[in-house]
């Protein structure tokens, strides 16, 4: 019995000392305001306790100097051992056996109600759909520890009641596994999905698309089969009338590889270097979840970025444009296989397929940023404005919000830079940003415009989170980490209705959330 609860005991250890070390991971993003630990904590020399107190983050005056005070996010420095040592001499170890107590306690109160109901349950499939034992006892123990770490399972519900949803929730890969994301694979269809499809399909079957009704079915989600010539048709890359998308993709494909054949050997030019060498460093650090990133997906990227940094000078190539390529070229991939992307060799595709691929990804990535180019110029100035229009909408939304990371400091530029920069795709699971994009094609300026609306949808999704912390480091860690991991279609769906009911209220109302 002493060693049962030793190893128990060690266990509530590994997950109490899971968080912390977690939170001082470093957070990877493109050109926005890494969070160094070290700059807002007052370490005292000399073996004497770390003060934890909250420091003041230097403000900048101009965004100039607020870029050459930040430095890059994917540099990782030589200090993790000392944040580990941190970390570790600031944990009270009384705090951690009163928790291990509690939750040994509650789990033998838990094993209790478990016999007594497993007693009263006849039925032979329940008592085989139960989880042994031992998987009970670490899933309780998981979702005790939750708790104490403020996640978002209920602890009004009954230790049972949460024992038992934890098993159904689904274990979600890479890119999507997802039925009701339908961008990977082929699960079998719901009436209700089967009928959507059945309408785009009609939609799209006449001689000239009509593209308004188009969008209107395409904010709820576009179906995994349609979505490649739905996206290129909202895009504006195809034309609505049928008899010209073949002379058009042909035409723009040829006009795509020319391009690489007249400026893609000049990489190497003096004048051109370094931006290939960003670029070339840029894709190896992009989203795990993205890609595994084969050498042959990664030469594609890097002619698409290439070339499109050649062609639009007055941006050039910006980190964060090397983010916008991969939902595009997951998306056309899918028109030619029927397996996951993270699972398959892109190499194994015929050679056409990738030309067309790549083609298609460059041209509707350029659509793309034509409309918000201005997020990539010199100092960037319309992400600058937008993060301007998000601080004033969410102090009229939610004040207490607002007022909180006023209390600690916490400029929005610090978090929401990335959140413009790369369309939330640092944010949220590849599965959920297809999905936010079948929305943002439909809705009339949805990248440029709309974003702003989501944005503050999904600040204001995580109000208690933001309450309850009391620092500026801890405000930071949550809004540069937060947890979407398992976020899925439903929840993408709830932050877009929220979106578009502070659209309504506010988009032709810009006076409701000014000063």
């Amino acid at each position: 019995m002493l060693l049962w609860k030793e190893n128990i005991l060690l266990l509530i250890l590994f997950f109490f000392f899971l968080p912390l070390l977690s939170s001082i991971q470093h957070v990877y993003g493109a050109q926005h305001p890494p969070f160094d630990p070290l700059l807002h904590v007052n370490l005292v020399k000399g073996g004497s306790k770390a003060q934890m107190t909250p420091g003041k983050p230097k403000k900048a005056t101009t965004f100039q100097e607020f870029e050459s005070i930040t430095s890059d996010a994917w540099d990782v420095g030589d200090d993790d051992d000392e944040l580990l040592a941190m970390a570790a001499r600031n944990l009270n170890i009384e705090v951690v056996m009163e928790t291990a107590n509690k939750v040994i306690e509650n789990h033998s109160k838990l094993q209790e109600r478990q016999q007594k109901q497993e007693r009263r349950e006849t039925s032979p499939a329940s008592v085989h759909s139960e989880p042994s034992p031992d998987s009970r006892m670490v899933k309780s123990l998981s979702e005790h520890v939750s708790c104490y770490r403020g996640s978002d399972c209920s602890c009004e519900k009954s230790s049972l009641q949460r024992q038992r949803s934890l098993p159904q929730r689904p274990v979600i890969p890479l890119v999507a596994r997802m039925a009701d994301q339908n961008t990977s694979g082929t699960p079998a269809m719901t009436e209700r999905e089967a009928s959507r499809l059945d309408k785009f399909r009609q939609v799209l079957a006449g001689p000239n698309t009509d593209l308004e009704e188009l969008r209107k079915l395409s904010w709820s989600g576009i179906p995994r089969q349609v979505r490649p010539i739905t996206w290129k048709l909202l895009s504006g890359y195809l034309p609505a009338n049928v008899e010209r998308r073949a002379s058009t993709l042909q035409r723009k494909r040829q006009e795509y590889f020319g391009f690489i054949e007249q400026y893609y050997d000049s990489r190497n030019d003096e004048h051109h270097q370094d931006t290939y060498r960003q670029i070339h460093i840029d894709i190896p650090r992009m989203s795990p979840e993205s890609l595994i990133l084969q050498p042959r997906v990664t030469e594609i990227f890097e002619r698409i970025l290439f070339i499109w940094a050649i062609r639009h000078p007055a941006s050039g190539y910006v980190q964060g444009i090397n983010d916008l390529v991969t939902p595009f070229f997951v998306v056309f991939v899918f028109e030619y296989i029927e397996e996951e992307v993270e699972n398959f060799d892109v190499s194994s595709l015929q050679e056409d397929a990738l030309r067309n691929i790549e083609a298609d990804s460059f041209w509707c990535m350029s659509k793309l940023l034509d409309g918000i180019q201005d997020n990539y110029t010199f100092a960037q100035p319309g992400i600058q404005r937008k993060v301007q229009a998000l601080e004033e909408l969410v102090s009229r939304i939610d004040e207490s919000v607002h007022r909180h990371m006023q209390k600690y400091e916490v400029e929005y530029l610090q978090f929401a830079f990335r959140w413009m920069n790369n369309l939330l795709m640092r944010e949220l699971p590849l599965r959920c940003t297809i999905r936010l994009w079948d929305t943002y094609q439909a809705e009339p300026e949805g990248f440029s415009h709309f974003h702003l609306y989501v944005c503050a949808a999904f600040l204001v999704r995580w109000r208690k989170e933001i309450l309850e912390e009391k620092d500026f480091q801890g405000l930071m860690i949550l809004l540069q980490n937060l947890p979407t991991m398992h976020w899925g279609n439903e929840e993408i769906s709830v932050l877009l209705a929220e979106a578009y009911r502070l659209k309504f209220a506010f988009a032709d109302a810009p006076n409701h959330y000014k000063r």
